[in-house]
């Protein structure tokens, strides 16, 4: 049986290697093609994959079948669960592959894009920018079709003449610059704080007007310090939660 390919990963050793790992496997999942196998490839395969330990693996494969991405079944194999649930928490936790993870998953509506003057608010990150290119995506549930979160990227249009629109229907905006582009990301800054939906924003999330939301703003920067994109992403308040995980 062919078994699904998950994407490749740069380790950084200043984080838990299985964290790295389960985010990297969840956003592949999350990520994956409709016709994309759901049988995993063995533990043995995976940890040669990674280059990580078969104890280290498999303590990344215990938080996926904890979060209901996956199933292992004695003789049979690990297989991704086709229900698993998509909406997951809004999750700070230290590497890009968390925030690939968390951005995975949904379908994906590409509304518009173009170029557009930099907005007041993100003078500081563009200061030698008048203009950049604009995308405004609307992400909802592939099983219900709800509306879940409303995204608005503002990029650099050096780097954004390299985006192919299509591409941004089915990875997240991250994924594209780093494994697509080739964008070279130093860090990435997140903010989340709770706002009232404006009209624009209720209208797109089927959603009752100054309803609560989380607004997450995300500014990718690559290794020279540059700021390459700035995200603003509105969530339903019902749909997710803000978490925040330390480790010691």
């Amino acid at each position: 049986m062919t078994t699904f390919a998950p994407d490749s990963l740069a380790l950084n050793r200043k984080l838990p290697l299985w964290y790295q790992v389960s985010q990297s496997l969840r956003a592949s999942i999350l990520g994956r093609s409709p016709e994309a196998p759901l049988r995993l490839p063995t533990e043995d395969a995976l940890a040669a994959h990674y280059g990580v330990s078969v104890l280290t693996m498999r303590q990344a494969l215990k938080e996926l079948e904890t979060e209901g991405l996956i199933s292992r079944h004695r003789r049979r194999g690990t297989f991704i669960e086709p229900s698993a649930q998509r909406g997951a928490p809004v999750r700070l936790l230290g590497s890009v592959d968390a925030i690939v993870a968390q951005q995975s998953g949904m379908r994906t509506e590409l509304l518009e894009h173009g170029p557009t003057p930099v907005p007041s608010e993100l003078a500081e990150f563009f200061p030698d920018l008048a203009e950049v290119t604009g995308f405004r995506r609307l992400r909802s549930d592939e099983k219900t079709g709800e509306p879940t979160n409303h995204a608005c990227n503002y990029v650099r249009p050096d780097v954004a003449a390299a985006i192919d629109p299509a591409d941004l229907q089915r990875w997240p905006m991250t994924k594209v610059l780093r494994d697509v582009v080739g964008v070279r990301i130093g860090r990435i800054t997140d903010t989340v704080e709770a706002r009232l939906a404006d009209p624009e924003t209720a209208r797109l999330l089927e959603i009752p007007l100054l309803s609560p939301i989380l607004h997450y703003t995300g500014v990718s920067y690559d290794e020279e310090g540059r700021a390459i994109d700035v995200a603003r992403i509105h969530y339903r308040g019902d749909r997710f939660s803000f978490t925040v995980t330390l480790d010691a």
